[in-house]
């Protein structure tokens, strides 16, 4: 009967993987619409009439990277402000008109892009057009609201440096790996940051960065796509145009040699880590590839670097990589924490499993594992109207064509050792061109840590992310 069920199992799961490789590799965009309208804006309109719902999804070019340097966070800030009031409804009514019919409309802010996203019953469709229309054409942008909102920021960045010191690793990490590139900008802002954001600056911001021809708004799911077409084009049609041309972000330079930032944490029983070089951008030719390679090395639970540190020898209870890619070459990272007397051995075993991926690679039984991984999460992340409306507004954004997700399922199965070991290569850097940054309790690493190279040491106290 054991035996039964067991080759019973392996029929099923081999029956679901042919089955998730088959519909992945089909996987294809929807018919969509698409509509450019004279002040720029652009319009994109997707039918899902299987449920009655809508998703609202809004993106303004332009985010975190058009921060002044001594302002970052002013971009997250306005975001989040959107929300705290707008047309004739002060934070509470506004809050309250969304509630009131079941509805979500939140806005936030990343590197390169404001977004604003909602969710609303069909029938509201026209309550949510409203909602947005007053979001972006009429916000209230109330001095109070920017007190609080400005308060509660800096109180996170305070909160996070005792309670979740993995979230803050990052910022720290890229910050020192850019420097003063404006990828190296913290999108949330900094403790400094944050306190020399006015009023002023808020209203200077919206007058000169938001505009109709920043604008990008995808409507999918149960909608009347010639009526909601109709109604934004006389909403957002003759809205002004951004009076500041959108930052220009040239490329960041590659890290050559090595550099250590350790930031002190006195009494830390850990050590958190992030070891980097700079990376590629969202076009990258070879991305299915590169999300095969990193699949193996260290984008799920079985990678090598989670089985290396943790499954194998426990010092950790996680290590991933991580490839941040936005316009221009974003980051290549390991990361990983562990015990503070175990600091060296963790960092050398990730950079031993790091030559280890560029002198041998992966070889087709781990590619054949990493493509059915990835195409079986595929089509599950273009299920929903949000998902769709969010994936048409990110590619209008960024300049992709429809084939970066049609053809996608075919790239990955497609990829072979050889464009494998490529890409590898030209990605993934070397042992001796790394950036490391080091979070812990600094008298007890202090040495350890500058043996991998010239080191700079910053307090967490401190109120910022650069040393």
């Amino acid at each position: 009967m054991s035996a039964t069920r067991n080759i019973t199992g392996v029929a099923l799961l081999l029956f679901a993987l042919a089955t998730s490789n088959a519909f992945a590799q089909g996987v294809t965009l929807p018919d969509f619409e698409r509509v450019e309208l004279d002040n720029g804006t652009v319009i994109l309109l997707s039918q899902k009439p299987d449920v009655p719902l809508i998703s609202v999804s809004a993106i303004l070019r332009g985010g975190a990277v058009a921060d002044p340097a001594d302002l970052n966070g002013l971009a997250s800030l306005f975001a989040s402000l959107l929300e705290k009031g707008a047309g004739d409804r002060d934070a509470a009514q506004f809050a309250e008109a969304v509630d009131s019919v079941g509805g979500q409309l939140a806005a936030s802010a990343d590197l390169e892009n404001i977004t604003l996203s909602g969710n609303f019953l069909a029938r509201d469709a026209d309550l949510a057009i409203e909602l947005l229309a007053d979001m972006l054409l009429r916000p209230s942008l109330d001095a109070a609201e920017l007190d609080k909102l400005r308060g509660r920021a800096i109180n996170f960045i305070r909160a996070a440096k005792d309670t979740n010191l993995n979230a803050l690793l990052p910022i720290y990490g890229h910050a020192f790996l850019f420097d003063d590139h404006p990828y190296g900008n913290p999108v949330s802002g900094s403790e400094t940051t944050l306190a020399n954001i006015t009023h002023e600056d808020v209203l200077d911001f919206y007058a000169q960065q938001l505009g109709g021809d920043r604008l990008i708004i995808s409507i999918s799911g149960n909608i009347d796509t010639g009526k909601i077409k109709t109604k934004l084009a006389a909403t957002f049609g003759d809205w002004r145009g951004a009076s500041a041309a959108l930052p220009e972000v040239p490329p960041a330079a590659a890290q050559t040699g090595r550099r250590v930032l350790l930031i002190d944490k006195p009494g830390a029983t850990q050590t958190y880590f992030w070891i980097a070089n700079i990376g590629v951008a969202r076009d990258f030719e070879h991305r299915a590839a590169l999300n095969l390679a990193n699949t193996v090395f260290g984008g799920r639970f079985t990678s090598m670097l989670n089985t290396e540190l943790r499954v194998k020898s426990g010092l950790t209870y996680g290590a991933r990589s991580q490839l941040m890619r936005p316009a221009n070459p974003g980051s290549v990272a390991i990361v990983s924490y562990t015990r503070t007397d175990a600091t060296v051995e963790a960092i050398d075993m990730a950079l031993g499993v790091l030559g280890q991926l560029r002198d041998s690679g992966i070889d087709d039984d781990m590619i054949v594992s990493a493509q059915n991984y990835i195409l079986g999460q595929f089509p599950t992340a273009l299920e929903t109207a949000e998902q769709l409306g969010a994936q048409l507004a990110a590619l209008e954004a960024y300049g992709l064509g429809t084939s970066y997700i049609n053809d996608y399922g075919a790239d990955i199965m497609a990829a072979d050792g050889d464009t494998i070991a490529a890409v590898i290569e030209d990605v993934y850097p070397a042992s001796e061109d790394l950036v490391f940054v080091l979070l812990g309790d600094a008298e007890l690493m202090r040495e350890a840590a500058g043996t991998y190279g010239p080191m700079t040491e910053m307090s967490i106290s401190e109120p910022r992310f650069r040393p």
